[in-house]
């Protein structure tokens, strides 16, 4: 989670994808901020995938965050300071869902390569990505419980279950616990990890590696988990609302931007 300078986001906020030899390399490029998404690049992520579903030269694509430092270190919190009632947090998970839902069903494998940290909405990008590689010292996690006090969507939390077992999900998101590179290879979320100078060309050998692999039983394998993940998912708007209708929530907006911890009530 980060807080955005409103004078950088339009001239540094950005999501590009460069397409070469069959290879989509889409980096996160809002290095001031450690690459923390604004709703502007959450929507030339959306519009980046729904573009590569329809270029079939594409076979792979490979996801990260400029700088060296993160892959992407949260969303913009500043833009919750308008935030008034419930409503607005059911529209805003609702439009992280429909942003990332392009990603998640893109038919073609994904790579996330992640230097740093994938925090918040980076982790929910790593995680609907199909492969993660990551520098040792990578930590990921969605301190929500200690920055904000707002909530996730039920398709978010449903996407980090099919990815991290319930016991990592809830030392994430109860315990705001960042979680290292190491336990998450261990229990097989991440593919591997590798130095920073290597991290480039790993990336490449498994993009080279699948390219070679059968496109169209790739897709069918890739569509059918994203629908069973998705299937039946349970109505949570109710506790979305509660979240972020909540004092709490408001008085955690306004603390993290003055930089200041929150005192929670309850309430």
């Amino acid at each position: 989670m980060t807080r955005v300078d409103q004078k950088e986001v339009h001239q540094t906020a950005q999501v590009l994808c460069d397409i070469r030899d069959g290879i989509a390399y889409v980096t996160f490029d809002h290095v001031a901020a450690r690459n923390a998404m604004t709703v502007g690049m959450y929507q030339s992520l959306k519009s980046i995938c729904q573009d590569l579903a329809q270029t079939p030269e594409v076979r792979v694509a490979i996801l990260r965050g400029a700088g060296g430092k993160s892959f992407v270190s949260g969303s913009d919190i500043a833009q919750f300071a308008s935030f008034k009632t419930g409503a607005d947090g059911i529209r805003y998970e609702e439009g992280i869902d429909d942003y990332l839902s392009p990603l998640a069903s893109l038919p073609i494998p994904t790579i996330a390569v992640i230097d740093g940290m994938a925090v918040g909405g980076g982790l929910a990008i790593a995680s609907c990505c199909d492969f993660r590689i990551a520098t040792p010292d990578a930590r990921f996690g969605v301190p929500i419980a200690k920055t904000l006090g707002n909530c996730l969507s039920a398709g978010n939390v449903a996407w980090l279950l099919a990815h991290l077992n319930v016991n990592i999900v809830k030392r994430m998101l109860l315990l705001a616990e960042m979680i290292s590179a190491a336990e998450l290879q261990q229990q097989g979320y991440l593919l591997a990890t590798h130095a920073p100078e290597d991290l480039a060309q790993a990336a490449q050998s498994l993009a080279e590696h699948l390219m070679n692999l059968a496109p169209i039983t790739q897709k069918a394998t890739k569509l059918t988990l994203t629908r069973l993940i998705k299937n039946n998912l349970p109505d949570c708007s109710d506790l979305i609302a509660e979240c972020y209708g909540s004092a709490d929530f408001r008085n955690g907006v306004a603390s993290f931007l003055a930089g200041q911890p929150p005192i929670w009530s309850g309430k």
